[in-house]
C-alpha cells in the first residue's frame, strides 16, 4: 500500500516503530497532490520545499530522541494541510480573496501552531470560499474546487478544499473551520470525517475572522479516531482569544476497542427529517441510527422546535459580524491597494475590486441590518432567537446525550446548479447552521452513498465540551461499518 493511502493512527505508529521515515510520507503526499490537483484545485498555495524541510528536521529530532531515549511530540513527522484562512507565517494566506491575495502574515495561529509544536508537518494552504463565505467553494477568487466522488459536483464550502484533499488521500488530515456548516456540510459531501468543536474549546488567534460570535477551528481526517487523535492537542485555552474557555481538555483517545455503544441516549429530531429532502439522504441517515442501536445505545424522538428559524438569524448576524469585521480592508493598512487621487475613492476602488460578489453581498445584507432604525427589528430579533435556539438544545441534552441528524438535504450538488440562486445555496446549511449559533460541538461522518455513487453524511451533535462523546459514538459506528474507508478512483 502506498504511503498516503495511510491514516493518521497508521502513520504515527508506523513512523514509531521505524517503518518508514516522515520524508517518505510527506513526499508520498507531495507525489499524490501533483497527480490529483489538476483536476481537483484543492490548494491555493503549496509548500513542499518547506513540508520536507519539516519531514527531515522530525526524522532527525526523532533519532535524537530514541538515542537519548527521551519521548517525541505526539504528531511529529506527521504531514498535514491548512485551510487558508488560517495564519502561517511567512506563508501567503489570502482567504480565497483578491484582497489579500500578496498577504504574508508574520504570526502563526494558535490551533495551527498547537499542532506544529506537537511535530506536524505543512503540505499547504487549501482552498475555500472567499473569506469562509459560502457552501460549496465556488466562490474562492482561484478558481473553485471540485469533488473528487465527481468531478462535475462541489466538494461543499467552505472547507472544500480541504475535505477534497483529505477525501482524495492527498494529506491524512486537514484544518478546516465552521462557521455555519463549513466542516460538516464538506465532510458529508466528500466522504470524510470533520469535527466541528464547541466554541471557545479551540483558540480562534490567527484565524481571519468571518462571524466572530460563530466562527470555530476544526480539523477533517478519515475516521473519528483519526480527528481525535488530532484535536486532542488543539483545544485547550489560549489567552490571546478572549471568548476561549478555560475548561480541562479530557483525553479523547484511545478509543474503546469494544464498539459497545450501552447506556448512550440517541436523540433524533423531527424538524431535520424534511419534505423535499434527498430520500437516499435520508434512508442512510436512519439506517446509521438503527445500527448505533444495535450497538446498544436507545434512540429517542426529540423536538428542537425554532430549527426553522436559524436560516433567517445566522443569515441576519453572520453578514453583521462580517460586515463589522471586514471593514478592516480599506486599502490602507494591508491588503490590496488600489490607487486613488482621494481617500473615499480609493476605499470604493479598493472594496469593490478586492471584494468578490458573495462577501460584497453578506456586507451590504448585515450593514443593512445593523444601519439605524433596523438595529432592533432585524439584528436585536435574530439575536433573541438565536437564545431560543440555545435553549432547544439545552433542553434536549437533559433528555439525550448526543443528537443524530442528517448533514444537508441532499447529496453533492452540481457545479454551477446554485450559483444564481443565493437562497437555493443558502437552504444547503439548513441543518448544519443551528449548532452554530447554538454553540454546541459536531461530528460528521460518512454513513452510505446514493445510487450516483456519491457519499452521504451523518452528524452528532453533542452538549458544550462533550466532543468526546461524538468521537467515541462515531468510531464505535466505524468499527462496524466500512463507509469511513471508502474511497474516489481519483485517490487509487
Amino acid at each position: 500500500m502506498s504511503l498516503y493511502h495511510l491514516s493518521v493512527r497508521e502513520i504515527l505508529s508506523g513512523l514509531q516503530r521505524g517503518e518508514f521515515s516522515s520524508r517518505e510520507v510527506t513526499q508520498a503526499c507531495l507525489e499524490q497532490i501533483e497527480r490529483c490537483e489538476p483536476a481537483l484545485h484543492a490548494f491555493i498555495t503549496l509548500t513542499p520545499d518547506l513540508a520536507l524541510h519539516m519531514a527531515d528536521a522530525a526524522d532527525r529530532k526523532r533519532a535524537e530522541a530514541h538515542a537519548a531515549g527521551q519521548p517525541v511530540p505526539p504528531l511529529l513527522g506527521l504531514p498535514l494541510a491548512v485551510k487558508d484562512i488560517l495564519a502561517l507565517e511567512g506563508i501567503r494566506c489570502t482567504c480565497g480573496s483578491k484582497m489579500l491575495e500578496n498577504f504574508v502574515p508574520p504570526y502563526t495561529a494558535a490551533a495551527v501552531q498547537r499542532l506544529l509544536d506537537a511535530g506536524a508537518v505543512v503540505l499547504g494552504k487549501t482552498n475555500t470560499d472567499e473569506y469562509a463565505m459560502g457552501s460549496s467553494t465556488e466562490n474562492s477568487a482561484y478558481g473553485p474546487t471540485r469533488n473528487p466522488w465527481d468531478l462535475a459536483r462541489v466538494p461543499g464550502g467552505s472547507s472544500g478544499g480541504s475535505a477534497a484533499a483529505v477525501a482524495a488521500r492527498m494529506t491524512p488530515a486537514a484544518f478546516g473551520t465552521d462557521t455555519g456548516g463549513s466542516v460538516r456540510q464538506p465532510a458529508s459531501y466528500c466522504g470524510v470525517t470533520g469535527i466541528k468543536p464547541t466554541y471557545g474549546r479551540v483558540s480562534r488567534y490567527g484565524l481571519v475572522a468571518y462571524g466572530s460570535s460563530l466562527d470555530t477551528v476544526g480539523m477533517f481526517a478519515r475516521s473519528a479516531e483519526d480527528a481525535a487523535l488530532i484535536f486532542q492537542h488543539m483545544a485547550g485555552r489560549d489567552p490571546r482569544d478572549a471568548t476561549s474557555m478555560d475548561v480541562p481538555v479530557p483525553a479523547y483517545t484511545p478509543l474503546p476497542a469494544d464498539p459497545s455503544l450501552k447506556g448512550l441516549r440517541v436523540g433524533v429530531p423531527r424538524e431535520y427529517f424534511i419534505e423535499g429532502m434527498q430520500p437516499e439522504v435520508e434512508q442512510a441517515v436512519r439506517a446509521a441510527i438503527a445500527v448505533m442501536e444495535t450497538l446498544g445505545a436507545s434512540v429517542h424522538p426529540i423536538s428542537l422546535p425554532h430549527t426553522e428559524y436559524a436560516l433567517p438569524v445566522y443569515y441576519l448576524i453572520a453578514p453583521a459580524e462580517a460586515s463589522a469585521n471586514l471593514a478592516r480592508y480599506d486599502g490602507v493598512r494591508f491588503g490590496l491597494r488600489e490607487p486613488a487621487d482621494e481617500l473615499w475613492p480609493q476605499y470604493f476602488k479598493t472594496r469593490g475590486a478586492g471584494f468578490g460578489p458573495e462577501v460584497k453581498r453578506r456586507i451590504m445584507l448585515g450593514t443593512y441590518a445593523l444601519s439605524a432604525g433596523y438595529y432592533d427589528a432585524y439584528y436585536g430579533q435574530a439575536q433573541k432567537v438565536r437564545t431560543l435556539i440555545k435553549r432547544d438544545f439545552e433542553q434536549a441534552f437533559e433528555q439525550v446525550d448526543v443528537i443524530a441528524a442528517p448533514v444537508a438535504p441532499t447529496t453533492a450538488f452540481r457545479m454551477g446548479e446554485h450559483s444564481g440562486d443565493p437562497l437555493a445555496m443558502y437552504l444547503e446549511d439548513v441543518f448544519t447552521l443551528p449548532v452554530n449559533l447554538a454553540g454546541v460541538p459536531g461530528l460528521a461522518f460518512p454513513v452510505g452513498f446514493d445510487q450516483a455513487g456519491l457519499p452521504v453524511g451523518m452528524q452528532l451533535m453533542g452538549a458544550h465540551f462533550r466532543e468526546d462523546l461524538l468521537f467515541r459514538a462515531a468510531h464505535a459506528y466505524q468499527q462496524v461499518t466500512d463507509w469511513h474507508l471508502r474511497k474516489p478512483a481519483l485517490a487509487n
